[in-house]
Order: structure tokens, then sequence, then C-alpha cells
């Protein structure tokens, strides 16, 4: 009896040892897969990319592109506006200096007929 008995249990162990696996939960079926390379870029390692190629990269985007051509159009407007005002001081001064000059002859006129009429 003690032989059936034992044969019986080591018979049920193997059963269970042998037996079909299932999965412990809902975690366990999820095999998560990576995309993207994780292992870490040394600064001076192969992979990495130097201040300059950097550089490079970011002044041949578009939006960098933009910008550099709004601030063209920027100091071209600029240089229009101060050309105009330096035209126009330039135009006021001369115009100042013609009067100047009109004032002048005007008293240079009349101031020698003034001491000529009195010593007559």
């Amino acid at each position: 009896m003690k032989n059936i008995l034992s044969a019986i249990f080591i018979f049920k162990i193997l059963l269970t040892a042998c037996s079909k696996k299932e999965s412990p939960g809902f975690a366990a079926e999820q095999d998560v897969k990576r995309n993207y390379d994780t292992i870490a870029v040394d600064s001076f390692s192969t992979g990495a990319v130097s201040v300059d190629i950097a550089r490079k990269i970011r002044m041949s985007s578009p939006q960098y592109l933009d910008s550099v051509k709004q601030a063209k159009k920027l100091q071209e407007e600029e240089s229009k506006l101060k050309a105009e005002l330096e035209k126009e001081n330039k135009a006021k001064q001369e115009e100042e200096k013609k009067k100047a000059d009109a004032e002048k002859k005007k008293k240079s006129v009349e101031t020698p007929s003034g001491p000529d009429s009195k010593t007559q």
C-alpha cells in the first residue's frame, strides 16, 4: 500500500510539472519592444554630433532661414528710412542756409545805404 500511495504521489507530481503552463497575469502577456536605441552616446564617441555640425543643421532649418530673411528686410527698411531722413535733413539745412544768405544780403544792402545817407 505504501508503494502504491508513493507511486500515485509521484505520478501526480509529474503530471503537474509537465502540464501546460498558464501566464500569471495581464502584465506578463505584454512584451514591450523598443524601436529606438537606448545606448548612451558619449561626446567623444563616433556617434556623437559635433558642435559645428549641430550649428550647420540649425542654420539650415527653415525657421532659421526665415528669420534671417526677415532680419534682412528689417535692416533694408531701416536703411531706407535713414536715407530718407538724411535727404530731408539736408534739404532743410540747404533751405536754412539760403534763408540765412538772403538775410545777410538784405542786411548788407541795407547797411551801406544807411551810413552813406548820414555822412552826406
